[in-house]
């Protein structure tokens, strides 16, 4: 086997509109400022897509991009990266995935690829060293997504494919890796649209080599021992999975309710992971290589079944006031083989019960009751009956109907599962993310609500806090690495792991400015030089991620994207939790304006000339 010492440079850019494809250099300036994965793919499709176009014309680009760790061993390193225009909300939108496909592109050799065009049927793109085939996808069209991976697995070693709801179009179709996915945003209508059922790759025809492999080794090492002794990644998650956060939630009170009306439940504990695992007989479903283990599966009512990750527990259980595991793993599957984004889903289904109740919408949709959701569920995803307007998402449905200040979403993207009524500096982080309502911009939630480093209602600071982690976790996903692997790098470091946390609130809270500045995030950074042979330090890592962030946010403001869409719904402006007797709502202008002001842009939400030309970034 061939070996790729460092990172092999190349794109492979397919045209499905003429058959054909190019091989594209990464320039050492780009791989330097971009790092690879989320920041890489931004800056090709910067480059590449004109301003305003249709999201589902073939004018539109989706690149995959899966970072230089990917195939190095480094831990939790299987994770690739998506970008395109969503077809959902008007703007970019990235996308991370744990699933098999991201190690088989990359050892096939190439370090993106971006697909661009429509073909003219049905079809899969066929990948491996020497480039890419476009094939007849006649037997895969209407196969769900387990399926069509089957079907599949001869050919290569890693597929992503889409199920019949990105064959249909629905605004928040997802794609499908494994059992992993690339949930939000419409990614799924993008492939759908092009008639593009799959992309398999062959993989295995490359081995991926550090280039400075002792420094490499000596930030793996330590990476994983931090891992391995940290309560949330060797603990929490590992045993129980993401879906312990429910309890975590419902105790701090930002577990969504009713369609966000209310923050905690008693029958919560029903849904939680802790109690999974001793009723379902769980075990270890993870993406590879993996040292955290979050991902779970067990025994649901005689049924092996994915455990549901804490999203969607919180979207399509308590959201909807169900608190049945069996039947919410029961919609996971469904979700799973329909390829569909079970937030946006579970959103969008909130929105359509309280739109019912309110007399504005017609359907057989009722909260706490789990009739007729599987069957709409289906029907979302084949676009028929009630599901061809629900396949529209919430804001596309409150504007036709009404009920614009309970439709939880911001910039058209549904609101993940923590109420940031109960942790404000998260909800000036949804309002301003960039894909839109986003739990993984900051997961300020975690430093409010779950550990007590900051406090949840404090205004003061939270600006900084948020540019902060906007950053760090942008550069984060352009190595690209686990998102979790921050509870580690972040808390594991002495200076943390040691400073009782009442002085450590005290700091965040207000020193925060110094507070950030000295947290060791060292190892990413390290873990990238290492495979590349590129200097990089934290102050170069931070700026990178900057740079990433700013660029995003700017190809959103030539879309027209600029304060007004800084927002967050009504509900959480002036409504209180039915939990919360202090009537705490988020003040978001407050923060906001502190925000534009710590990220150097107009009052108007903009990036200035000055700041682009700080980071490099090209006016176009």
């Amino acid at each position: 086997m061939e070996e790729i010492v460092g990172t092999s440079n190349k794109i492979l850019e397919v045209d499905l509109s003429t058959g054909s494809f190019v091989v594209n250099q990464i320039s050492e300036k780009d791989r330097i400022d971009y790092l690879g994965g989320k920041g890489l793919g931004l800056k090709l499709l910067y480059d590449r897509l004109k301003v305003g176009i249709d999201p589902l014309s073939e004018e539109n680009m989706i690149a995959f991009m899966p970072g230089v760790l990917m195939g190095t061993g480094a831990p939790c390193s299987g994770r690739f990266e998506a970008i395109t225009k969503s077809p959902l909300t008007g703007i970019m939108v990235t996308a991370s995935c744990g699933g098999p496909f991201g190690m088989a592109l990359k050892t096939s050799g190439w370090d993106g690829l971006i697909i661009k065009g429509k073909a003219k049927k049905p079809c899969y793109l066929y990948v491996d060293s020497k480039g890419a085939q476009i094939r007849d996808a006649k037997k895969l069209w209407g196969k769900d997504t387990q399926e069509t991976q089957k079907l599949l697995e001869k050919e290569g070693a890693g597929a992503v494919v889409i199920g019949p709801a990105g064959e249909n179009l629905v605004r928040f179709a997802n794609l499908c890796s494994g059992h992993r996915f690339l949930g939000r945003g419409g990614m799924g209508a993008v492939f759908g649209s092009k008639n593009l059922k799959a992309v398999v790759a062959k993989g295995g025809e490359f081995k991926i080599v550090p280039v400075n492999k002792k420094k490499f080794e000596n930030a793996r090492k330590k990476l994983n021992a931090y891992i391995n002794r940290n309560s949330i990644t060797a603990g929490s998650y590992r045993n129980y999975g993401t879906s312990t956060n429910v309890n975590l939630s419902n105790a701090a009170w930002i577990l969504p309710v009713r369609n966000f009306t209310g923050g905690s439940h008693g029958e919560a504990h029903k849904i939680s992971g802790e109690l999974m695992a001793e009723k379902f007989n769980t075990k270890y479903h993870t993406c590879k290589p993996c040292s955290i283990l979050c991902g779970h599966k067990g025994q649901f009512a005689g049924k092996e079944r994915t455990v549901p990750e804490y999203e969607t527990i919180g979207l399509m259980g308590s959201n909807l006031e169900i608190f049945d595991p069996i039947v919410i793993a029961e919609w996971n599957e469904i979700c799973t083989r329909m390829g569909m984004d079970t937030i946006s889903t579970g959103g969008t289904l909130a929105w359509a019960m309280e739109a019912t109740e309110k007399g504005l919408f017609k359907s057989n949709l009722k909260f706490g009751s789990p009739e007729n959701i599987a069957q709409t569920l289906k029907d979302i995803a084949y676009a028929r009956g009630i599901g061809k307007e629900l396949m529209m998402g919430s804001r596309w449905l409150s504007k036709k109907y009404g009920g614009e200040d309970f439709a939880m979403h911001v910039k058209g993207l549904e609101m993940a599962a923590y109420d940031p009524r109960g942790c404000v500096g998260h909800g000036l982080s949804y309002a301003v993310a960039n894909r839109g309502a986003c739990h993984l911009s900051t997961s300020l939630f975690t430093l409010e609500s779950y550990f007590g480093m900051a406090s949840p209602y404090a205004k003061r600071g939270k600006a900084t806090m948020v540019k902060f982690f906007e950053n760090v976790y942008a550069a984060m996903n352009s190595l690209h690495i686990c998102h979790f692997t921050a509870f580690a790098v972040f808390l594991e470091p002495p200076l943390v792991k040691f400073t009782p946390v009442p002085l450590l609130k005290l700091m965040v809270q207000n020193l925060t400015p110094i507070a950030l500045s000295v947290m060791d995030i060292s190892l990413w950074p390290k873990l990238w030089s290492g495979v590349t042979g590129k200097k990089l330090g934290m102050l170069g890592f931070k700026k990178a991620g900057e740079r990433i962030h700013v660029l995003e946010r700017y190809m959103n403001t030539r879309e027209g994207i600029s304060k007004k869409d800084d927002t967050l719904p009504v509900r959480l402006l002036t409504e209180p939790r039915k939990c919360d007797h202090r009537g705490k709502v988020v003040p978001l202008e407050w923060m906001l304006k502190r925000y534009y002001k710590v990220r150097k842009f107009d009052q108007n939400g903009i990036p200035t000339d000055r700041l682009l030309k700080r980071l490099g970034i090209e006016k176009k």
